[in-house]
């Protein structure tokens, strides 16, 4: 009886439903709350999937962007890197770099970004100047940090927070140039006592490549001390020294110009190699949501192939229901 009912109702009801007669009138067995749970069941996973698909194609916009960026900036700061190494090299020449020479008050300045997100760049630089204060303390000897870029300052400050002497930061706010690099040198010069300077920065190779660098700055006092005791300082020894000026006033100019012209090689040298991090992590990222994305894409039309799959049986089983 109930079989006969049912059919005569969906005779009934079919111009009114769908060309599909059989698959609402199976529909209209099923109590309200039981034809909500099915359809909730069948379509939330495809819109789950939808809306992340949706967020991945976002990021991968973002990321796209970042290395766009990024490649704008590498090119104009890469000309004044490669510009400003005609300065330092002479400096290197006359009075050499001598990491190991061994000195009471040591002074490790840390050059990092202000910004993330461009791999391990900044996590290198704090390892090396690690490293290399380990290396210059003991009972005699004394060292500490001075800072650039806020990444640097985030990681010292958990376990070196004493040892830190000046923190700068923002420091890439404003185009990079050779009048505000020597400005921040001489505040540097001007607020810390060193016998040593061991300045710590990514030197630029490439896009995908950069080499960690530690360059010294010996004070003038130092540098005489060295002279005098026979020590190997480049060609300063080939020459002499002129005009009113005593050696002592001119190692002192030549030290304070030495560290502003190393300091803006060094800034510069780490931006690069921040933007050409910054470029391959962007890239990096933009590729795994492409294939993410993909990834999303097949398990989207799978979850929409079996929900169709589903119905379809469901279709073909009222049908034979109904037959028999």
């Amino acid at each position: 009886m109930a079989m006969a009912a049912l059919r005569r109702e969906t005779k009934r009801f079919s111009p009114l439903l769908s060309p599909n007669p059989i698959h609402y009138a199976l529909r209209a067995t099923l109590l309200p709350s039981q034809e909500e749970a099915c359809v909730g069941v069948r379509y939330i996973s495809t819109q789950i999937v939808r809306n992340r698909m949706k967020s991945v194609k976002n990021i991968q916009k973002i990321t796209k962007a970042m290395k766009m960026v990024a490649a704008s900036k590498l090119r104009q700061i890469q000309t004044k890197a490669e510009n400003s190494r005609g300065l330092w090299q002479p400096f290197t020449a006359l009075l050499g770099d001598t990491p190991s020479i061994d000195v009471k008050k040591t002074v490790v300045v840390v050059i990092s970004s202000d910004k993330g997100l461009c791999g391990g760049i900044n996590s290198t630089s704090v390892k090396i100047s690690r490293a290399v204060k380990k290396l210059n303390s003991g009972p005699d000897k004394e060292a500490t940090y001075v800072v650039l870029g806020e990444k640097a300052k985030v990681q010292l400050i958990r376990d070196s927070k004493n040892s830190i002497e000046l923190t700068i930061s923002e420091l890439q706010k404003i185009p990079l140039n050779y009048t505000q690099v020597s400005v921040l040198a001489d505040d540097i010069l001007k607020n810390v006592q060193f016998d040593a300077l061991r300045i710590v920065f990514n030197k630029f190779s490439s896009v995908v490549s950069f080499l960690p660098t530690v360059s010294t700055v010996l004070s003038p006092e130092i540098v005489e001390r060295e002279s005098e005791s026979g020590g190997k300082l480049g060609a300063l020894d080939s020459y002499e020294v002129e005009g009113g000026e005593t050696k002592s006033e001119i190692l002192q100019n030549l030290a304070e110009f030495q560290f502003s012209c190393v300091m803006f090689n060094a800034v510069l040298e780490n931006a690069c190699s921040e933007q050409g991090a910054r470029m391959s992590a962007m890239d990096s990222s933009s590729r795994n949501a492409g294939e993410m994305l993909d990834r999303l894409t097949l398990t989207y039309n799978r979850t929409r192939q079996a929900s169709i799959t589903t119905e379809l049986i469901e279709i073909i089983s009222g049908a034979s229901a109904l037959e028999g």
